[in-house]
């Protein structure tokens, strides 16, 4: 018998399909297997290259896997498997292609083909985008911008500053957009400096982007020379430089009357960081003719000054009018001073029911909404003054209170705030609190007390939970504003805080019976209710209420109590859910104890609000007087039991004596 060997040349058994379409940050995988005598040996091959493998490229299972996570930009092209053995050897192609857009950034924005077989065409992706130049004015500049697509008839748009570049007048016989996609400014100048974005689109899928900044450098120059500058005399005023530069300049020489200006070594003299010169004070022997590469002249003059002010206060009520006046006058050969009005809040004046009459303005119709502060504003090429008064319309519901702050602990969150105006001097206001969960649509509210107090504390809130309040004043009038609305978050139960009355789960020490009950994230049952201690003969009677939401939820009831120290538990055994009532027959006297009740359920509790009971001495004392008549009694009752004993004895032994004497007793003897 003979050996026979049998050969056979590679023949595919799997490959990858021929167009495999992907999204940036996907990963493929690209199966090819082969068979034949001997086996045949796989290789892979990229564009013509052997694959390298790296940290998103991988071959795997005896080369039979190539293996892409993360798509890249560089990952995209045509992928080539190879079978080779002694007898042949042959190939597969399978080409991988974007289907959609490039990512902008770190945000992959795609648009999914519906199926591989109906999908067969991929939309415009920037291969090269453009990059962040800084030129010299007088220079070229390149960006560039390369894209691929399939089919690739790829068109080229490029914008400044969201403008088509041959829209732009000052770019439009500089600029140039070559066939390659790249944009050309020959030369650039110094407006020329911006953002610049390429769009590119083979009208599949929506047009993809991708923009850079050019910064144009430039030498500094004096853009504008005022042949005369005024400045207010006696007053502070600015020698305005309008110097142009990138980068910024770095200094600024002046000279006065063809002579170096040191400002640093001259008193009221200032160069500011744009390079115009600040007089602090502004005198006659100051001025005269500067220049800076030109020369103009600064005129010393008097200021604007007011002839009719307002009046510092205006009270009118709702629906009355009120004028206000104002007049300024300017120095001789200045110009007439534009006056205006405008409130110090910015706010926008109401034009339908304002009216302007030169420097007097008459507000008809007074609303809530006028009151507040007001300027009038008078300014020439010399200088710009202003004065103000306030608008206070009376008879209106009260203004929003304002710098609302809180303080939170577990359950309860702390408000105070400053009144907004009352709406006058007859009309008392009160408050409300409107505060609900956050996220939850619905709000409560709370009338304050006492009245116009203006601060108040919310108890019964949950803890680690966050709450929105809001405060609103009231009068006779009715609602006024709404304050702003203010976030708190209520403090954790597992938080430490410096107010006496923790609520910590660690500080709230477990009995034997619920030592295995798991404390976390679970229904809450809701909070017991007015926790009270009463004094009765035989000790110490602690009641409370049943919660009035979830009370269905409870399994037990805990007692923990402190004095000085931490908190325990007063309850030997678990309080059951009906029982609302706990008897204490040992409280010292003249001492001060805390109580909070525990409502438990299976996985959470809640508590009560903390209350404070002080023993009152006479418990002590009469403990101890209890304890000395106790004493002399127990001393008595032994004194007796004793002489008691005594006398039985004795009769015992005379008992004894007589029968012995007895001569019937002899006889028998």
């Amino acid at each position: 018998m003979s050996d026979c060997c049998l050969t056979a040349p590679p023949r595919f058994s799997v490959t990858p399909e021929d167009i495999i379409y992907v999204n940036l940050g996907d990963a493929i995988i690209l199966n090819c297997q082969a068979e034949g005598t001997p086996t045949p040996e796989i290789l892979w091959y990229k564009d013509a290259n052997p694959v390298e493998p790296s940290a998103t490229i991988g071959i795997f299972n005896d080369g039979t896997e190539l293996r892409i996570s993360n798509i890249r930009h560089e990952d995209i092209g045509d992928y080539t498997c190879i079978a080779r053995n002694g007898e042949g050897q042959i190939s597969h192609t399978a080409r991988v292609i974007i289907a959609g857009e490039l990512p902008l950034g770190e945000t992959n924005v795609t648009i999914p083909c519906p199926s591989k077989e109906v999908c067969m065409s991929g939309g415009a992706v920037i291969m090269v985008p453009p990059t962040n130049q800084t030129k010299l004015e007088g220079e070229k500049v390149q960006f560039s911008c390369e894209a691929k697509a399939l089919p690739g008839n790829v068109t080229v748009k490029w914008y400044r500053e969201g403008v088509y570049v041959k829209e732009v007048a000052a770019l439009e016989t500089r600029v140039t957009i070559r066939r390659d996609g790249s944009l050309i400014v020959n030369p650039v100048s110094a407006d020329d400096s911006g953002q610049y974005m390429c769009e590119v689109t083979n009208g599949i899928g929506d047009p993809q982007s991708a923009s850079a900044f050019l910064n144009v450098e430039y030498p500094a120059k004096v853009t504008f020379t005022p042949t005369v500058q005024y400045l207010p005399f006696r007053l502070a005023g600015v020698v305005q430089c309008y110097i142009k530069a990138n980068p910024p300049l770095q200094y600024v020489t002046w000279t006065k009357d063809k002579r170096l200006l040191e400002p640093y070594q001259t008193k009221d003299i200032v160069i500011m960081n744009n390079g115009s010169l600040l007089f602090t004070r502004v005198s006659k022997e100051r001025l005269g003719p500067k220049d800076r590469q030109a020369q103009w002249r600064c005129w010393c003059v008097s200021p604007l000054v007011f002839t009719v002010e307002p009046d510092s206060l205006y009270q009118r009520k709702v629906g009355e009018t009120v004028e206000m006046h104002c007049d300024a006058q300017e120095a001789e050969g200045t110009q007439k001073p534009n006056i205006q009005w405008q409130r110090r809040d910015g706010s926008p004046l109401q034009r339908n029911r304002v009216r302007a009459n030169g420097g007097n303005i008459t507000i008809e119709g007074l609303r809530r909404t006028d009151f507040g502060f007001y300027q009038c504003v008078a300014s020439n090429e010399v200088a710009t003054i202003v004065t103000a008064t306030q608008l206070v319309v009376e008879g209106t519901q009260p203004h929003a209170p304002y710098n609302v702050t809180a303080n939170a602990t577990e359950f309860a969150v702390t408000l105070s705030w400053l009144p907004g105006y009352s709406g006058g001097p007859d009309y008392k206001q009160e408050y409300t609190i409107w505060y609900r969960e956050a996220g939850v649509s619905e709000w409560s509210t709370i009338p304050v007390t006492p009245s116009g107090s203006t601060q108040v504390t919310i108890n019964r809130l949950s803890p680690a939970t966050t709450y929105e309040f809001q405060v609103v004043g009231k009068n006779a009038l009715g609602d006024g504003m709404l304050s702003k609305v203010i976030t708190v978050r209520t403090l954790d139960v597992g938080i430490t805080r410096t107010l006496p009355s923790p609520v910590s789960e660690k500080d709230f020490p477990r009995s034997p019976e619920d030592a295995c009950m798991f404390y976390g994230p679970g229904p809450k049952p809701g909070i017991p209710r007015n926790l009270t201690v009463t004094e009765i003969p035989n000790g110490f009677l602690l009641t409370w209420q049943s919660p009035l939401e979830r009370s269905h939820l409870i399994q037990y009831y805990t007692i923990k109590y402190r004095t000085d120290g931490p908190w325990k538990t007063l309850n030997k055994g678990q309080i059951r859910p009906e029982d609302t009532s706990y008897l204490v027959k040992n409280l010292v006297g003249g001492r001060t104890y805390y109580f909070r009740v525990l409502a438990n359920s299976v996985r959470s509790y809640e508590s009560s609000e903390e209350i404070k009971y002080s023993v009152p001495a006479r418990v002590k004392h009469k403990a101890i007087t209890a304890g000395v008549v106790g004493g002399i009694l127990f001393f008595i009752v032994a004194i007796i039991l004793s002489v008691c004993a005594v006398k039985i004895c004795n009769k015992r032994k005379r008992r004894k004596q007589e029968k012995g004497n007895d001569p019937r007793n002899l006889l028998i003897t």
